[in-house]
């Protein structure tokens, strides 16, 4: 057994999140970690919301609220969506907890005191109307190289180049449409070249292991060429104050700075809020411990080159020496599991353009487990994919309805009609060993995909076996098996079905937790085969305001094995678990994007008509 670390990428708080987002990072950890559960080892699945930068003062300004009532708010609507959606989390907290802000700043004052962090000046874009730090990516001009409009300031999309905000021409906020005023101004920077060797090094042995997906690893590598010091601190009101400027409080660490550090911290507060503070070493002390990084890919550079480079510098092993500091020497990353992008209908999603489909929205229309699977079975695991309403509902009514749905349900019928209670099998045929056997290889093949991070070929793999279960039924026909002689053979069909269904339930537990526990009620069994998890409404460890955090108890999972069926358990005539969709679903919810998209265009023009 290890001890597992499900590092689980941080929602950032300035809207409810949509499917594209969970796709990314919610069901592919969840998958993984319940599985893990269920294969023995001692998982602890952490994140928060992310909640402080421009983009949440930007967003609070616009709507005339403070920074913390608009965090508030969407921390608890994301919270409530990722419950809903059934993440099993042990701990889902938040960047805005006092916990969190004092690991953050204990973790700074290490990486600063082992030399890793250089106070330099550079100039900086401020916003003239609000004095606020603008970022990189929240200045457009004309690219000095190529001559593109709309370049951003870090990055021209039309040539591909990397820039700086003052290389644009014409260079304008994106927030309000001023000219941004460049000042001299001071701040401190992670002294990435002096972190650069042990870095490499480090990926060097990932990328021998031969587990990191090839497009991270690669990435994660080119990007160490060109690597330069990158700022820490920001000139902002809304962050955590810098140790050494608390005379500065328009200085605040980089949101990113700040982010990444949630794992740990977030680790420290279940730790504290289980009752043994130390608990959490287990996970990042312990050389032997295996951590896994779930995001898009959007978020490789943090996790594979920001968050791995300050724990370097944290551990005292950079070019510049150093000791331990207060965590003492923290474990790097197993695996940096990065999700391409889900696209929606051919388009990216945009919330601004009302081309995104709200978590939210999509569990109050259809049903939790149908969004899991799509996304295990469709997902943009290896790379980019595209949800479509069609693709959605032929997946829903073909695969989870007439496959898994339907075996279950008429093996349920059967029994209860037949028998009353699962019956004991009598001699076994050929075509009973068949299915049996192949069923109980299936736990090592899917289990072995899970691992390796491969879900979409775990879930394959199970709904092959699903596909080969309801061939046994078609080539046994136990409805036809009513004369008086041929009783002992239909119980023996019908004890296998349940034994199959019964292993293949196990086997859909991490991919669909909440229909896993009526299938097991529908057997008549009363386990929790996919512990669920809740909102506990909690108080700040150390004074400060309290709020909501997902947690759960999923200790008594079955194991990840072959598990005989109870003889006897009665069962009574079932109802449909998963939810057959009408295929005009497909053009209703296109009219609705529609109608939003086109409403969202009117208002945006409208505001423009009223700048001028």
């Amino acid at each position: 057994m290890s001890t597992v670390l499900s590092a689980v990428a941080w929602p950032y708080a300035n809207g409810p999140r949509h499917i594209g987002h969970v796709a990314g990072f919610g069901v592919p950890s969840d998958v993984f970690s319940r599985y893990m559960r269920m294969a023995g080892h001692d998982v602890l699945m952490v994140s928060g919301t992310d909640e402080h930068g421009t983009p949440i003062l930007v967003e609070a300004d616009s709507e005339g609220i403070t920074a913390r009532e608009l965090a508030d708010r969407n921390n608890r609507l994301i919270v409530e969506d990722l419950v809903a959606l059934g993440l099993s989390y042990d701990l889902f907290t938040r960047t805005t907890t006092r916990n969190h802000y004092q690991v953050v700043q204990d973790m700074f004052v290490s990486v600063r005191d082992n030399g890793y962090m250089v106070e330099q000046t550079t100039s900086g874009a401020i916003s003239p109307s609000t004095g606020r730090t603008l970022p990189d990516r929240y200045i457009e001009g004309t690219c000095p190289i190529c001559g593109a409009g709309g370049a951003r300031g870090d990055q021209c999309d039309n040539c591909g180049n990397q820039l700086d905000p003052t290389d644009l021409l014409d260079p304008i906020s994106r927030i309000n449409g001023e000219t941004p005023q460049f000042v001299e101004t001071s701040h401190w920077f992670l002294d990435l070249p002096a972190l650069a060797g042990e870095l490499g090094r480090w990926l060097d042995e990932r990328e021998a292991t031969g587990l990191w997906r090839p497009n991270v690893i690669r990435f994660s590598q080119n990007i160490l060429d060109d690597i330069k010091p990158r700022a820490m601190t920001r000139d902002i009101d809304w962050g955590i104050p810098v140790p050494g400027w608390e005379d500065q409080p328009n200085k605040r660490l980089y949101v990113w700075f700040d982010a990444v550090i949630g794992y740990l911290s977030a680790s420290i507060e279940w730790a504290r809020r289980s009752g043994d503070p130390d608990a959490w070493r287990a996970w990042w002390n312990d050389p032997d411990a295996l951590a896994y990084y779930f995001m898009g890919k959007d978020n490789i550079v943090f996790h594979s080159q920001i968050w791995p480079a300050e724990m370097i510098a944290q551990n005292g092993k950079g070019d510049k020496g150093g000791e331990p500091g207060k965590f003492g020497e923290l474990h790097l990353p197993t695996e940096v599991v990065s999700s391409e992008f889900l696209t929606m209908e051919g388009k990216k999603f945009s919330s601004s353009k009302k081309v995104v489909i709200y978590v939210r929205d999509m569990l109050e229309r259809y049903q939790p487990d149908a969004l899991r699977y799509y996304i295990s079975a469709a997902g943009p695991e290896t790379q980019d994919a595209d949800f479509t309403w069609s693709d959605f509902i032929s997946r829903t009514n073909n695969e989870l309805v007439a496959g898994w749905g339907n075996l279950v349900n008429r093996t349920a019928a059967m029994i209860a009609k037949n028998v009353g209670e699962i019956p004991e099998a009598g001699e076994l045929e050929p075509v009973d060993e068949k299915l049996l056997s192949a069923i109980r290889d299936g736990f090592g093949v899917v289990g072995s995909l899970i691992e390796a991070h491969r879900q979409r070929a775990a879930i394959a793999e199970v709904m092959h076996l699903v596909g080969e279960a309801n061939r046994y039924v078609s080539e046994t026909e136990p409805f036809k098996l009513k004369a008086e002689e041929q009783r002992p053979r239909l119980l023996t069909v019908l004890h296998v079905l349940a034994q199959a269904v019964t292993d293949l339930n196990t086997m859909m537990a991490p991919f669909l937790p909440e229909s896993s526990n009526a299938v097991e009620k529908a057997l008549g069994g009363d386990l929790m085969i996919a512990p669920m998890p809740r909102i506990d409404e909690v108080e700040d460890l150390d004074g400060g305001p309290g709020y909501p955090v997902i947690t759960g108890d999923y200790t008594g999972v079955p194991a990840w094995e072959h598990r005989p069926v109870p003889v006897g358990q009665t069962v009574v005539k079932p109802t449909p678990i998963f939810v057959k969709l009408d295929p005009e679903v497909a053009e209703q919810e296109l009219e609705r994007l529609e109608a939003e998209a086109e409403a969202a265009a009117a208002a945006a023009d409208a505001d423009a008509v009223a700048d001028d």
